[in-house]
């Protein structure tokens, strides 16, 4: 099937032309070719040649001479750009030169790591490099086979976590003559998870260089605005840089999409919208792929599109799928399987596929929402299309003020500089639980406790004098048999798992937290297109209990944070503001849900519930503001509450992070100052750095707040700039003047 153009996308989009709000189109390059300078085994030259690579990209070239000059590297280029090759042609070498070298290949997911094993295989040159998968998906029967003949081994952080180094013993071979680790995908390591990986990571290196092995790691990473000190947390080690992306690109169109309003301040559901872009493109013969940040959000667009298409009677509805995390292996596997061999049209899935799996050439992308990152934008926008072909794609903003403000300010994304991202292996709880797996992998050494970070030493002495570890013989050790990694969660706020059950099957799972928003008792659970309400949920159990119910609504969890404010670190006053970065202690409720229509978003309903509350310690910004008297302390508390909601909107865009990272509390008198105060917060236990990011940037970041009000032209505040749909008081006591003088006063 030939593939249709994006100006030709665009044509057949015209009766939607009053939701276009801004076009932009970046031109195409060609490639940029060089030869490496470093030999490269003929039979591995002749693998390529039959290949029909007859020449390597440039930063391929480069990559490639670095790293047989054993430089530690970080490849940072765009998407389909061949970051593969960057190190696969090293291990290949390093392989066909020396047959006992081992290397470990690790990826964020384990669809990722299937998807690389079979261009790995492809491009083996002969059956003496051995390679294979060694995850929770792999057969207990092949798993000794693979340990000791694989070469190549492909796995993910949370196998090494469990699985590798716990049973390291039987890892020996590989670990002796372990020359190379690969990160790929290494965007991926933020915030809680990318913490603990940087902790895996040095566990791994300790267990090697005790077997005295220095293996040699290579990253390849999407654009991000620090590699390089991503790469330094995360292994604790420099690296070489390459960066300069020589791969061809066709041109890409990007669009920015805003439903219509409906009444004043009320837009049309954003995943509505979605959908019919999605299927108008489908039916027109474009191969799309839409993400969603939520998994509700996913299956919605995935309901609200065969709906359309059932309509629409032109091509089957079967012919769009769903994905996402929560789907059985088998479910999973399927759908890439399906898309791949091109017999889907359509896919609505959320950022599980925004990593690197080869799912085929696609015409277009429809974001539905800012993706919550200027690297995944860019990640996510980038699937469409490859090599010199064209693609599209097509943001659509919710009735949110963030997505609303980039839908004004769409430079903000398209001419941003790539932001950071935040992982923090020195946050306190994260480096207690990896260091109790570290000892009990093999007892650790003062000395050794340097590789993990200056506060480790203190923090394995502290779990002596509690007992979690044990202090004799100049190591601590740690007191059990069991391995603590079982019990660690690597990915969230807790280990626990809740099984999703309906009629006896379990048909998905998920997290505690998770669990406590979305599978509530009345919860409305979307899985594959179908909708399911959650009759039970057994946090003792581990288990929610749902039944298939085709309802008029979805649900959504109205979580509230409590605020106990700990020493402030930093101080800085801003006009007639005081700033703080402290510490916080923060508790987290789920105190009810909303019933929204299933076919436009509007609140149908508002319901209470009791579930436990999670406490944890963070760091955090406290604003304080002097108290006012009479009638000026109503107009100071609307003021305050709307300086929550800008600074909130936009503290992503500042951060670098996903909006879920943060949480956000305000007070009109506060008990320590019996004033008012504001608090925006990490969402994580131990912090992973966002807070520290945003008081570094806080003329920037009331100043984006500023921007955002002022930016909107309604007068006293709508979805667009001021009003949260997350807001547990219902967007009750707001003024957009009064908060825009209080901003203006502190520019």
């Amino acid at each position: 099937m030939s593939h249709p153009e994006a100006h030709e996308a665009l044509q057949f989009m015209q009766a939607f032309d009053e939701q276009i709000a801004h076009v932009e189109e970046v031109a195409a390059h060609p490639a940029l070719y060089a030869e490496p300078t470093m030999p490269m085994h003929s039979l591995l030259r002749e693998r390529l040649e039959e290949l029909g690579i007859s020449k390597l990209y440039s930063h391929q070239a480069r990559a490639y001479d670095a790293a047989m000059q054993g430089n530690d590297m970080v490849v940072v280029t765009g998407t389909n750009s061949g970051k593969t090759l960057c190190y696969n042609l090293p291990a290949l070498q390093m392989s066909l030169t020396e047959p006992s070298a081992r290397a470990l290949y690790l990826f964020p997911t384990k669809a990722l790591a299937h998807d690389q094993l079979t261009k790995l295989e492809a491009l083996l040159p002969n059956s003496i490099v051995r390679s294979g998968t060694y995850d929770g998906d792999t057969p207990k029967s092949q798993r000794s086979g693979i340990r000791n003949l694989a070469h190549i081994v492909l796995t993910n952080p949370d196998m090494l976590h469990v699985g590798i180094l716990p049973g390291h013993e039987n890892w020996t071979r590989t670990l002796k003559s372990l020359r190379l680790i690969v990160l790929d995908e290494m965007h991926a390591y933020r915030g809680v998870f990318g913490s603990h990986v940087g902790c895996i990571i040095r566990r791994l290196l300790r267990l090697c260089e005790w077997r005295r092995c220095r293996p040699q790691i290579i990253a390849c990473s999407a654009t991000i605005g620090n590699a390089l000190e991503l790469f330094q947390s995360l292994t604790g080690r420099e690296a070489v840089l390459v960066d300069r992306d020589g791969s061809p690109q066709g041109k890409r169109t990007f669009v920015f999409w805003n439903p219509p309003l409906l009444q004043e301040n009320a837009r049309s559901s954003a995943n509505v919208a979605t959908s019919e872009i999605v299927a108008t493109l489908c039916e027109s013969g474009f191969r799309t792929l839409a993400f969603s940040r939520a998994r509700v959000s996913a299956e919605l667009v995935l309901r609200y599109t065969r709906k359309r298409l059932e309509e629409g009677g032109k091509i089957p509805e079967n012919s769009v799928e769903g994905y996402r995390a929560g789907y059985t292996i088998k479910e999973r596997r399927q759908i890439e399987s399906a898309l791949f061999k091109g017999k889907l049209l359509g896919l609505s899935a959320t950022n599980a596929l925004e990593l690197g799996v080869d799912v085929g050439t696609l015409d277009a992308v429809v974001m539905n929402g800012y993706p919550g990152s200027v690297s995944s934008f860019w990640q996510q926008a980038g699937r469409a299309g490859r090599g010199h072909r064209d693609g599209l794609a097509i943001m659509v903003a919710h009735d949110d003020p963030l997505e609303q403000f980039l839908i004004r300010e769409p430079e903000l994304v398209l001419e941003a500089k790539n932001e950071n991202v935040c992982a923090n292996p020195q946050n306190p709880q994260i480096l207690q639980s990896q260091l109790l797996c570290a000892a009990h992998e093999r007892p650790i050494s003062p000395s050794e406790l340097a590789g993990f970070g200056e506060s480790a030493l203190g923090l394995a002495e502290g779990m002596d004098r509690s007992g979690e570890l044990q202090f004799r013989a100049g190591r601590f050790y740690y007191p059990s048999f069991d391995p603590p990694a079982m019990n660690i969660s690597i990915r969230g706020r807790g280990g626990q798992q809740i099984s999703l059950v309906v009629d006896g099957q379990e048909i998905g799972t998920m997290d505690r937290w998770r669990a406590m928003q979305s599978a509530f008792t009345g919860a409305v659970y979307l899985h594959r297109g179908s909708s399911y309400l959650s009759t039970a949920l057994d946090l003792d159990g581990s288990k929610a209990t749902l039944e298939a119910q085709e309802l008029p609504y979805y649900t959504r969890a109205l979580v509230q944070s409590l605020i106990e404010p700990k020493m402030a670190v930093r101080e800085d006053r801003v006009g007639p503001g005081k700033f703080s970065l402290c510490g916080l202690a923060a508790t987290d409720m789920v105190i009810g849900y909303r019933k929204l229509a299933i076919d436009g978003d509007s609140v149908l309903g508002v319901e209470d519930l009791e579930l436990p509350a999670q406490t944890y310690e963070t760091i955090g910004v406290r604003l304080d503001l002097p108290m006012m008297e009479g009638e000026q302390a109503y107009e100071q508390i609307c003021a305050l509450h709307g300086i929550e909601h800008a600074l909130m909107a936009v503290a992503p865009l500042i951060a670098g992070c996903d909006r879920q990272d943060l949480g956000s509390a305000w007070y009109s008198v506060f008990p320590d100052t019996l004033g008012p105060s504001v608090f925006i917060f990490d969402r994580t236990p131990g912090g992973i750095g966002l807070s520290e990011k945003l008081f570094d940037c806080l003329f920037n970041w009331v100043r984006a707040a500023y921007q955002l009000l002022s930016s909107c032209p309604c007068e006293l505040g709508c979805p667009a700039c001021l009003l949260s749909a997350r807001c547990e008081t219902n967007n009750e006591a707001l003024d957009k003047p009064r908060t825009l003088a209080l901003l203006k006063a502190f520019l």
